[in-house]
């Protein structure tokens, strides 16, 4: 799975996750990864993305995008020679810690942002019966935020067993695509009951319009149905925030737009992640900066990382060290 073509090389790894992680689409007990270095004047930048099944990718299909890209390719030529995606994400983020290296300073100075702090980030319990749901949530009830994986028929089990199991924590929830619109909305006034705080795209992306015509107790916010800065129009008086991921909006650079264009159209904002290490939620943690909620809990979900991982603690997820990326 290695290749080296003009300069870019791409690498399949795999993490060892803590624990079988459980959501509507499937199981998993790894995380498989892409990590891409770019090496010009001797130094060189790397990135990390997640190739998803759900929107058609592989290890394979990411790999051949990326080792089709020409060795000098600029962050601005790479918009239009790769859709938003995985593929882009791992160039993009390893063309910015290219160009930080080189410039000698980091991400955030060469994009004109404020010097990042620490984000309070949700961690994820995984699909499961209720009863272990109930452990599971009890011992990470000291956690500020919990978002539970639901996306089945039967799910009011599994909300009732995660409140009991920490009944102070601020709670989210993703259905995954995993409901119909009836079920969503028998559920929605026990969501609002056991106080979650927002719903994560509770029909599938293409089939959502009758969130426009039903009753929006909480929030909703557009996972699968948000890419990019394009996906904006299709999601006007369906949702009411947006989940930015970086192997969506294919890296860095699109992730910023989105943002500031979802801003400026009155959407909450969401960071998000996929399973991966730290150097995938190294970039997110810039674009998570004053999000109303972060997401970016993939190196707690992992029983390894790599060197210099990002650093969690109670004030939340930190910014990354230089020697990690950026």
């Amino acid at each position: 799975m290695e290749r080296i073509v003009m300069g870019i090389e791409v690498r399949a790894e795999s993490f060892r996750l803590a624990e079988v992680f459980t959501i509507s689409r499937g199981s998993r007990t790894e995380a498989k990864v892409l990590t891409v270095t770019i090496a010009r004047d001797g130094l060189t930048g790397w990135g990390e993305c997640v190739p998803y099944a759900r929107y058609g990718e592989t290890l394979e299909s990411v790999t051949a995008q990326i080792t089709g890209l020409p060795e000098d390719i600029t962050r601005g030529a790479l918009q239009a020679a790769l859709p938003a995606g995985a593929a882009r994400n791992a160039v993009d983020c390893a063309l910015w810690d290219l160009e930080a290296k080189l410039a000698g300073r980091r991400v955030w100075e060469l994009a004109g942002l404020p010097a990042p702090g620490p984000e309070i980030t949700a961690f994820t319990l995984s699909l499961d019966m209720p009863e272990k749901m109930r452990a599971a949530a009890a011992r990470h009830a000291h956690r500020p935020l919990l978002k539970i994986k639901l996306g089945t028929p039967d799910d009011m089990a599994r909300l009732e067993a995660v409140r009991a199991g920490a009944p102070a924590t601020r709670i989210i929830v993703d259905a995954n695509e995993g409901w119909t619109a009836e079920v969503y909305s028998d559920l929605a006034p026990h969501l609002v009951r056991l106080g979650v705080a927002l719903v994560e795209q509770p029909l599938p992306a293409g089939d959502d319009g009758m969130l426009g015509e039903i009753a929006r107790p909480l929030p909703v916010c557009a996972d699968e149905a948000c890419h990019d800065r394009a996906s904006l129009p299709g999601l006007k008086g369906k949702y009411d925030m947006v989940n930015i991921k970086l192997d969506k909006t294919g890296g860095l650079t699109e992730a910023q737009a989105l943002k500031q264009a979802a801003l400026a159209e009155g959407y909450g904002l969401m960071v998000g992640c996929m399973v991966g290490s730290s150097l995938a939620m190294a970039p997110a943690v810039l674009v998570a900066q004053g999000a109303a909620v972060t997401d970016l809990d993939g190196p707690l979900l992992l029983a390894e990382d790599r060197d210099h991982a990002l650093h969690y603690d109670a004030a939340g997820v930190h910014p990354p060290k230089a020697a990690l990326w950026g």
